[in-house]
């Protein structure tokens, strides 16, 4: 098990940029994917952006060219800069860490950080 930590969200105005930052209590390198997925109200929750341990990165189209995940293995932390901030970008965000044995995947979450995007 890993606790993961949000951080970074706010009210910030349309346009603007946030960075939200993910601290895993222990070393990231184990997790096949870390991930940021979010959820707006009354919708389900969504994939925002995944890095593999190795392997391609992957965006929601609705926030390519616009939000960049990283991770840093040294400080096992996940990162996800959002810039051109829209209000439809507005929702929860959760981290998440993912193992998968076999055929088993084992997801972990964090408690979420609320981005508000409005003018």
């Amino acid at each position: 098990q890993v606790q993961l930590v949000e951080s970074g969200g706010g009210l910030v105005q349309p346009g603007g940029s946030l960075r939200l930052s993910c601290a895993a209590s222990r070393s990231i390198r184990i997790f096949n994917v870390m991930g940021w997925y979010r959820q707006a109200p009354g919708k389900q929750r969504e994939l925002v952006a995944a890095i593999p341990n190795g392997g391609l990165i992957n965006y929601a189209d609705s926030v390519k060219g616009r939000f960049t995940i990283s991770r840093d293995n040294a400080k096992n932390t996940v990162y996800l800069q959002m810039n051109s901030l829209k209000p439809e970008d507005t929702a929860v965000y959760y981290c998440n860490a993912k193992l998968v044995t076999g055929l088993t995947e084992y997801d972990s979450w964090g408690q979420g950080t609320q981005v508000t995007v409005s003018s």
